[in-house]
């Protein structure tokens, strides 16, 4: 294995699903993700997901930063985020509440288990 990685869906293969149905709130939303790294709870990558609205709990620590697209997270409590291409963000564990995909939207990550 190599010890530089560039963070490409040319990377490693695509794996594509869906929320839970139980999750879903609105739409049809289909996840692309290619996990480029999967090491020691560390995991790193490149997801993409449709529009559409779904419920979200992190027990995980990620970092995220925003491609493309457009999204809202809000939380339990209602707060709205407003997210876009440039904006980087981290969801402790414990976060709870909705994703909503506005316009396809494509992140990098790095969660930590």
């Amino acid at each position: 294995m190599p010890a530089f990685l560039r963070l490409t869906p040319a990377a490693t293969s695509p794996e594509t699903e869906r929320p839970a149905r139980e999750r879903v709130i609105s739409g049809d939303p289909v996840h692309t993700t290619w996990n480029v790294e999967e090491r020691d709870g560390l995991y790193c990558g490149i997801w993409q997901s449709t529009p559409g609205k779904w419920r979200i709990s992190y027990d995980e620590w990620e970092y995220c930063r925003i491609l493309a697209g457009r999204s809202v997270i809000t939380d339990d409590k209602g707060t709205e985020y407003h997210i876009g291409p440039g904006d980087s963000f981290i969801l402790r564990p414990g976060f709870s509440g909705t994703w909503e995909v506005i316009e396809t939207t494509r992140k990098d990550y790095v969660i930590r288990v």
